[in-house]
């Protein structure tokens, strides 16, 4: 049974940090890319880091991009997402998602949350003005 859970999230004010992590089980943990998604209140899920089994591509939403960096640790079966210069748009639940990567992970495999097999329950993330 695959099991994705992610934690780290909680409440920080605007301009802070925060460390999101997920572990993963049940699965070839190498064998997949690894996604970020994020759900504001009211609004549809949302694109915002993934990250290639090997580590060597990464990609980002526009509003991610130079503030939030995602990594993952194929020993331990992790992946995290750091969050540098938080806003207030960027309170949200925050899924970690698994996509089973054959060949070259691309941009827009890596966006399209259709492309993601296995999907955690979410960490909730409230930026504080």
């Amino acid at each position: 049974q695959v099991q994705l859970v992610e934690s780290g999230g909680g409440l920080v004010s605007a301009g802070g940090s925060l460390r999101l992590s997920c572990a993963a089980s049940g699965l070839r943990f190498r064998d997949y890319a690894m996604g970020w998604f994020r759900q504001p209140p009211g609004k549809e899920r949302e694109f915002v880091a993934g990250i290639s089994w090997s580590g060597g591509n990464e990609y980002y939403s526009d509003s991610a991009n130079d503030r939030f960096t995602i990594s993952r640790d194929n020993a331990k079966n992790e992946v995290h997402l750091q969050m540098n210069s938080l806003k207030t748009a960027a309170t949200a639940a925050y899924y970690c998602a698994a996509h089973l990567q054959q060949g070259y992970f691309i941009s827009v495999q890596a966006k399209d949350l259709r492309e993601y097999a296995y999907w955690g329950r979410g960490t909730q993330v409230t930026v504080s003005s």
